[in-house]
């Protein structure tokens, strides 16, 4: 297929498409002649950011109606980030690159967010308080009052390294704690729903059998 042929046949399709929220993209590279050299520039044609969020809303298999509550993967490797710091200061996070932290755009004031921690399990339910925020940007409430997040005492590291880098910074978002329990409590059954993006909206019978087990574990859950 030539590549005429091909962007012919994905315009034809990318209405289609994406009125169906199937993440579909297409990155469009331009050469430009500078003398002997030769420059490449690309660019996407939709928003990854779109693209994206509609991934973390589609789900492998059979969907059902959502029930309202997010999914959020707290990744913890490498010390990047502590569930301890989470709990103490109310939040959520993703970031190190664009990928794992695009998706809490997901996430507006009022929805209800259920938290994992890959491999040792679920930890609790919050709502989130306010949108996302760039980690140089976060205010927690400490008894001094409202102070930054980076400069208070926090046992992760949350890509500090990347502090000035718009697309790998972390990402915050605010969260007040409905219930949650240490990491070395968490739950974890087989058959529990796991996904790998940082948030996503789960439709699949898989999250509905999870949240009625996790009801068992928080009480709390049932009554927010």
């Amino acid at each position: 297929m030539t590549n005429s042929s091909y962007c012919s046949s994905y315009f034809c399709l990318r209405p289609y498409l994406s009125e169906r929220d199937i993440p579909i993209n297409l990155l469009c590279f331009q050469v430009f002649a500078n003398g002997n050299e030769q420059l490449i520039s690309r660019t996407w044609l939709l928003d990854p950011v779109k693209t994206q969020v509609s991934a973390a809303i589609m789900q492998d298999g059979p969907n059902e109606p959502w029930n309202g509550e997010f999914y959020h993967s707290f990744g913890t490797c490498s010390g990047e980030r502590a569930w301890d710091d989470a709990v103490k200061y109310g939040f959520i996070c993703g970031g190190g690159d664009a990928w794992y932290s695009r998706t809490l755009q997901l996430l507006d004031p009022g929805d209800r967010v259920r938290v994992k921690i890959p491999g040792p399990g679920f930890v609790g339910l919050g709502r989130v308080t306010d949108r996302a925020q760039r980690d140089r940007d976060f205010m927690v409430n400490t008894p001094e009052g409202e102070v930054r997040f980076s400069e208070v005492p926090r046992n992760g590291h949350y890509h500090q390294q990347f502090a000035d880098d718009e697309e790998k910074s972390e990402y915050s978002v605010p969260v007040h704690r409905l219930q949650t329990i240490p990491a070395s409590q968490a739950i974890q059954e087989i058959g529990m729903f796991g996904n790998q993006n940082t948030v996503c909206k789960p439709t699949t019978p898989k999250w509905r059998s999870t949240v009625e087990r996790l009801k068992t574990h928080f009480p709390a859950h049932n009554k927010n």
